[in-house]
């Protein structure tokens, strides 16, 4: 259930083309102890306005010179993708009434105004506009933690597959190569049973820092699970160029870490494949570059092999 504080709180623009019936309404509202009343008489102007503050209830006149409500309401539609726009008409014409609800609007009020009709009217629409809103944001963060490691914050697994597919798509059009590189952090299990899975959890949060640190921004960094990685890195010209950002990473992943006054040392092992030279398909690049990475901890940890050896 919304709290009434927060229905009171709520962002209200009231949208009519002469000031005494703005001012008349913004009354009506400050009494019902509203806090955040905003205005316009220009209707031009709705559509900036809402973009910049998002408001939770515009209360629109529908009979307005140069621009009417339905109008706007029509051009509201360019940044309420969902399709939920949140107006209250406002009408002295029975006939718009049913006009105004099947072009978006979520009620209406007309006049004379009724006070009781029009506080009532106001506070249910604004109660159903802002359980909307706490159910999107609840659904949004579910979302993001279905794609998402919950320790680290970086994209897990099925995150980076749908992210590796749309690579993929993009580097056959464009004739560039991707290179998918599988790590491991090399000590991590003797960290974790000398002082405990705390220090393991924190080294690891650290350890996703410095991978963001030592890639670019474009560049896909994900945690498949314990102390394992994968970063994905496209447009990519030649094999050789992976040597940079390989060794760039091993050299940061392998500084000591302080953690709860403690220092730790680690080292990161890495293996590489390419598209489209092992594989156009994710599953085997990610076999490739697991390979690859068996090479590298046969031959003695602390170094990147590619699936060329």
């Amino acid at each position: 259930m919304i709290k009434q504080d927060a229905i009171l709180n709520a962002k209200l623009l009231v949208v009519d083309d002469r000031a005494e019936n703005v001012d008349l309404l913004a009354a009506i509202l400050y009494q019902a102890g509203y806090t955040s009343v905003t205005s316009t008489t220009e209707p031009n102007d709705v559509f900036r306005l809402h973009e910049e503050n998002r408001y939770d209830l515009i209360l629109l006149d529908l009979n307005m010179p140069g621009m009417d409500g339905f109008e706007v309401m029509e051009k509201l539609k360019q940044i309420e993708e969902d399709s939920y726009l949140p107006v209250l008409a406002i009408t002295a014409q029975p006939r718009f009434k049913i006009a105004a609800l099947e072009a978006g609007a979520r009620d209406f009020i007309t006049k004379p105004y009724d006070l009781v009709e029009v506080r009532q009217r106001i506070h249910n629409i604004l109660e159903v506009r802002l359980l909307y809103k706490e159910v999107a944001e609840y659904a949004r963060i579910h979302k993001e933690l279905a794609l998402h490691d919950a320790l680290t914050g970086l994209p897990n697994r099925r995150l980076l597959l749908d992210r590796l597919v749309t690579l993929l798509l993009h580097a056959k059009r464009t004739q560039h190569r991707i290179a998918v590189m599988y790590l491991d952090l090399d000590g991590f299990k003797a960290v974790n049973d000398a002082h405990g899975h705390d220090c393991g959890d924190k080294l690891l949060i650290m350890a996703s820092e410095r991978l963001r640190f030592a890639t670019r921004e474009e560049d896909t960094i994900a945690r498949l699970g314990g102390d394992e990685f994968m970063v994905v890195i496209g447009d990519i010209s030649e094999l050789s160029d992976i040597d940079r950002p390989a060794t760039t990473i091993i050299r940061e992943l392998s500084q000591p870490y302080l953690i709860d006054g403690v220092e730790v040392t680690v080292t990161a092992s890495i293996g590489v494949s390419f598209y489209p030279d092992d594989g156009v398909d994710v599953d085997v690049l990610i076999r490739r570059a697991d390979q690859a990475l068996y090479e590298a901890k046969h031959a003695g940890k602390n170094r990147y092999r590619t699936s060329r050896g």
